[in-house]
């Protein structure tokens, strides 16, 4: 259907509020982040940050940063898995974390280099994007934009693990990508507040 692509203009500007925004919350963020870093230190062993492989814009695979909210090695034995609700892999700290979304506070990072997007498509593990790409059809438009650390999908639809949820939140995704404007990331960005108060989502 005609409308998936955006004029150089509207890429650009998106570009401009993303770094904008993301120093502004950054900035806000910071106390949050040297208490959060200071928690995970003195809760368990290992790294402070934790990072993936994600698939991003043209289906190029970058690197995701999160504040580490499981145990250190907790998916050596079994590989990429999907969260579930009283995940026994996360950690006291990383339980609460998650649910206040501050486990997320270093993607802004990736906001600012440029693999991400404040607001698009949630960017997905490589391993789960090669099962979706044979199963769903258009799959691969999610990858037209840039990924969001929030988007409509995520704001619309509760955790998603498996092809079945994959394929709703498809549906909001191609619509975001169809109908997106800073006004629509706006909406969303409010909405993603009401979403973190009532911690509604979080695994």
């Amino acid at each position: 259907a005609p409308g998936l692509d955006r004029s150089r203009m509207t890429r650009i500007a998106k570009r401009i509020a993303d770094l904008a925004v993301a120093v502004a919350i950054g900035l806000v963020a910071l106390p949050a982040a040297i208490i959060t870093a200071l928690a995970i230190k003195f809760d368990s062993r290992g790294p402070v940050l934790y990072s993936q492989d994600r698939v991003g814009l043209d289906g190029r695979i970058f690197r995701l940063y999160k504040f580490r909210s499981m145990r250190d090695g907790a998916e050596n034995p079994t590989g990429a898995v999907y969260a579930r609700h009283d995940d026994p892999r996360v950690t006291r700290v990383g339980r609460l974390i998650r649910k206040l979304r501050f486990d997320e506070i270093p993607q802004l990072f990736n906001v600012l280099c440029g693999n991400m997007s404040l607001v698009g498509p949630r960017p997905e593990r490589p391993e789960f994007v090669g099962e979706f790409r044979n199963t769903l059809p258009l799959y691969d438009y999610r990858h037209s934009v840039r990924p969001g650390l929030t988007g409509w999908a995520q704001v619309c639809y509760p955790y998603g693990a498996g092809v079945s949820d994959a394929n709703e939140k498809l549906c909001y995704d191609l619509y975001y990508i169809k109908n997106h404007s800073l006004m629509f990331d706006l909406q969303i960005m409010l909405q993603t507040v009401k979403v973190v108060l009532f911690s509604r989502g979080s695994r």
